[in-house]
């Protein structure tokens, strides 16, 4: 099954690839790896969700945010490659949370973008990863999300 089709089987579609918000690029090449920028919940060109966890944001929400985090993140890699079925592995996936102090789930949250790669991917979803709580992110974000990528080489 392509990833395409496995996208339509989960109810999913990609969305359009986020504009860069500063001064950077939504990703980067080099030769076979793929870099994103850190993604944020955003759809349809707005902050979809806001806020801190451990202070009025709840953990089911920020997984929410996490997966659309990751969404973006598949479409900033289509940049760079014609589909995503050439991705060879999902190699690492960094997930950044705006935590309160007493917030130590950080590993949960980014949960919700992992769980959503490997419905993806199957194995080729199975990833390193780092989950790095933080005061606060761009726009009042909740997570951000960035993955590095192995794809097969250019034709």
């Amino acid at each position: 099954m392509s990833i395409r089709d496995r996208l339509q089987f989960l109810g999913l579609s990609l969305p359009p690839t986020p504009k860069a918000l500063a001064a950077y690029i939504p990703s980067q090449r080099t030769g076979n790896l793929i870099f994103t920028s850190g993604q944020l919940p955003m759809k349809d060109g707005a902050l979809k969700y806001k806020g801190i966890l451990g202070e009025g944001i709840d953990l089911s929400t920020a997984k929410s945010a996490a997966e659309l985090c990751a969404m973006n993140a598949l479409s900033a890699i289509l940049l760079h490659t014609e589909e995503l079925d050439q991705i060879v592995q999902i190699i690492k996936l960094t997930a950044f949370v705006a935590s309160s102090p007493s917030f130590t789930e950080q590993h949960l949250v980014a949960n919700g973008a992992s769980d959503l790669l490997l419905r993806i991917f199957d194995e080729k979803g199975q990833h390193a990863r780092s989950a790095v709580g933080v005061t606060t992110l761009p726009l009042g974000a909740p997570v951000e999300i960035e993955l590095i990528v192995e794809v097969s080489p250019n034709p």
